[in-house]
């Protein structure tokens, strides 16, 4: 799991810049007295610029994703997080903030355990663009928290998606329900480091197993997310959409097998691997399923797959 060893700093700033859109000019009126043969070419080349137009809309393309960056993300006492929002949610919806359910203060859940509406007033640093934080945002209650099948939590904090916008200028994350697929480009983005590791999805395990907690369908990177401890919670971020694809939670660190900070691969034949060097992330598509008006938590909702208490 990638709580945090010690309190050493990493900080990486990354920048952006917006343009203004542009405005056309009216068209001149027609001059008086015009014969019909001018009229008549006025109109055709009306028409025809209108389509040279529309045929240069249709092959423009489309505009750019922003690249990933700090802002909506969180820091807290001992991992990472973000400010998330689901695909319908609306701006005066109590925010929740993403993390891992082996972050919670109460501690680890034990196997079997699901969490659902704790009061908690626990804080979280928000992180703009560049990883500067901006203000504190204070939890109203655990919505949701468990380390079986997913290690997840789910903050409701006491502002709404409006009021941090508001104040801060911060758009929260959105979820992706959609599956990601091996090869996909994502970013792992720890408020807790300040720090983006990109890499991509080398596949998934069918059981990731850790001690006594077990995982399903987890994503594994490619090596290049060489994750460590104090990003556990950081939202995995497809590069191509930025919305959030996954929670970053565990890697193996010395090669063990099944054990604390050694997770193992088993896949569904009982046979075990183990990666010594590779992280993982638990998948997030399927948790909008789970929450409906007003952000509130539903666990008996169609489509909701989630451990139930």
């Amino acid at each position: 799991m990638r709580k945090p060893l010690v309190a050493s700093l990493f900080a990486l700033v990354i920048t952006g810049a917006g343009a203004a859109p542009a405005v056309a000019a009216p068209e001149p009126a027609a001059a008086p007295g015009k014969t019909a043969d001018a009229a008549v070419k006025t109109v055709v080349g009306s028409v025809v610029d209108t389509a040279n137009k529309t045929v240069t809309d249709l092959a423009a393309p489309a505009p750019a994703v922003q690249a990933v960056n700090f802002a909506g993300t969180v820091s807290l006492s001992n991992c990472s997080g973000s400010v998330v929002r689901m695909p319908d949610s609306e701006d005066n919806d109590p925010a929740l903030v993403m993390t891992n359910g082996h972050c919670l203060e109460t501690g680890f859940p034990t196997p079997g355990q699901v969490i659902v509406d704790r009061a908690s007033t626990r804080t979280f640093g928000l992180l703009n663009s560049a990883g500067t934080r901006v203000g504190t945002l204070r939890a109203s209650k655990i919505a949701y928290g468990t380390m079986t099948d997913t290690d997840m939590a789910v903050y409701q904090l006491t502002t709404t998606y409006a009021q941090i916008k508001s104040t801060y200028g911060i758009d929260a994350l959105v979820y992706d329900t959609t599956r990601p697929a091996a090869g996909t480009a994502i970013s792992v983005v720890s408020g807790y480091w300040k720090r983006i590791y990109t890499c991509g999805v080398d596949g998934f395990a069918y059981r990731l197993k850790e001690g006594d907690w077990t995982w399903k369908d987890s994503i594994r990177y490619t090596s290049a997310c060489n994750t460590i401890g104090g990003t556990s919670g950081s939202p995995v971020v497809n590069v191509a959409t930025n919305k959030v694809v996954g929670v970053n939670n565990t890697g193996n660190e010395s090669g063990e097998r099944c054990t604390l900070n050694n997770p193992c691969e088993v896949d569904a034949n009982g046979t075990v691997t183990v990666r010594q060097g590779i992280n993982y992330a638990q998948q997030t598509w399927h948790v909008p399923a789970c929450f409906g008006v007003d952000n509130k938590l539903d666990l008996s909702a169609t489509g909701c797959v989630l451990p139930k208490p």
